[in-house]
Order: structure tokens, then C-alpha cells, then sequence
């Protein structure tokens, strides 16, 4: 026992440790012949396919989003087209035409704005990477609609005169005979003369909107023909 008693344990640790990286190198070293055995040495290239499917997809997702936006330019010239048609509707909601007011000013400039940036086609947006751009005109004119609309809708006239007010409501009863049916073409026609002098110098009727009033003035249409009318609550 008492050569035990010399021999030097301080050896067995540092020799433990060099053995088992020995053999833990040993064990990196098979599993890099395996992955070298198995096409693992480098990162391999996706096939020429995938990349122009990738490609194709990553274009129509812009297509689609592009055809989005312009959906949604659509979407609110559609809601000012229903005022710009619709003389009653103006009567109603007069700040939708007054450039007095910094919130339809607002609108008005937004949309020409939009309108100016409208590609011909999605493609063709993509093609002048004008996406970013147009985008943002198209958030501004919804934005600014909707505020413009809400504030119409809330006030209605009572920001106006008395004066203006019982013209405005001269020129609602007016606009009903214009366009009834029943009633004879020249009693619609001064009607309609009298409409557009009571509203003279507060409401600005659109081209269009006069067009569309003086061929139901003429042709006696019924007033449904000219779209449905917001509610209280429209937004």
C-alpha cells in the first residue's frame, strides 16, 4: 500500500481531460464526414424554379396591393361623387361645397392631390415605384373626407345666417317641385330658376350636379333617380 501513497493523483485529472477531448474531437471529426457525405459542406442554392416562383408571387402581392389602394381611391371619390350628383344632398349638407370652411378646403386639396397622383393602371404604379407616394395622398383625401363629411353632417346649416337658413330651406321646397312628376314642365322649370337664385352665393353647385338636376328638371324624373340621401348619422 505505500507505493499507492507515492503515486502522483494530481496526473489523473489533466489526463482525463486530454482524453476526453480526444475523443470529443474524434466525435466532431465523424460528424463532419457525415454531413460532408450528405451534401451538408455547403448551403445549397435553391433551384432556378423556386427563385422566379418567388419571384412571380412577391410581384402579384404588389399588383394586388396596388390594386387595393386604388380601390380604395375609388371607394372615396365614390362618396363625394354622391354629393357632387345630388343638389338635395348639398342643400342638406352645404359645407360639402362651401370653400369657406378650412376642413372642405382641406378635402378639396387632398383630392386633387390623389387624383393627380392615379396611375393608369396597377401596373404602371409599380412601374414609377410612385407606390409610397400615392399611398399616402390616397390615406390624406380619406382622412380629410371623412372629417369634412362628419362636420357637414353634424352642423348641417346652423352655422349659417338666419337669412341663409330660410333660403336653404326655400330652396328644399323648391328642388321638390322641380323634380316631381306630377308636376307640369314649366312649373318644374321655375322651380328649378328658383332654386338656383336662393341658393346663389351659399352653396356652390357642381357642374355635374346641375346637369344632373336639369335633366330631371326636364325629363320630369322621379327624385329617387338621383341616389340615396345620408342619414343623421352618416359618416
Amino acid at each position: 500500500m505505500d507505493h499507492w501513497a507515492n503515486f502522483p493523483w494530481w496526473l489523473i485529472f489533466p489526463i482525463w481531460a486530454m482524453a476526453g477531448g480526444g475523443f470529443a474531437a474524434r466525435r466532431r471529426g465523424r460528424r463532419r464526414t457525415q454531413e460532408l457525405s450528405h451534401g451538408g459542406g455547403a448551403p445549397s442554392r435553391p433551384p432556378a424554379t423556386d427563385v422566379r416562383a418567388d419571384r412571380r408571387a412577391q410581384q402579384e402581392r404588389r399588383v394586388a396591393s396596388a390594386r387595393q389602394l386604388i380601390a380604395d381611391h375609388d371607394a372615396v371619390n365614390g362618396r363625394w361623387l354622391a354629393y357632387e350628383l345630388d343638389v338635395a344632398r348639398l342643400i342638406d349638407f352645404p359645407m360639402m361645397t362651401d370653400v369657406r370652411e378650412p376642413l372642405t378646403v382641406d378635402f378639396i386639396r387632398a383630392k386633387r392631390a390623389a387624383d393627380g397622383l392615379r396611375p393608369g393602371s396597377p401596373e404602371a404604379l409599380l412601374a414609377d415605384d410612385g407606390v409610397a407616394e400615392y399611398r399616402e395622398a390616397v390615406r390624406r383625401y380619406e382622412v380629410a373626407f371623412d372629417l369634412a363629411e362628419r362636420e357637414a353632417v353634424r352642423l348641417r346649416d346652423a352655422h349659417y345666417s338666419e337669412g341663409e337658413q330660410r333660403r336653404l330651406a326655400q330652396a328644399r321646397q323648391l328642388l321638390r317641385v322641380a323634380v316631381d312628376p306630377g308636376a307640369s314642365a314649366n312649373e318644374r322649370q321655375v322651380a328649378y330658376t328658383r332654386v338656383r337664385r336662393e341658393l346663389e352665393g351659399i352653396i356652390v353647385l357642381p357642374v355635374e350636379a346641375v346637369a344632373a338636376l336639369e335633366r330631371r328638371v326636364v325629363l320630369g324624373l322621379p327624385s329617387g333617380s338621383s341616389g340615396r340621401r345620408p342619414t343623421d348619422g352618416a359618416a
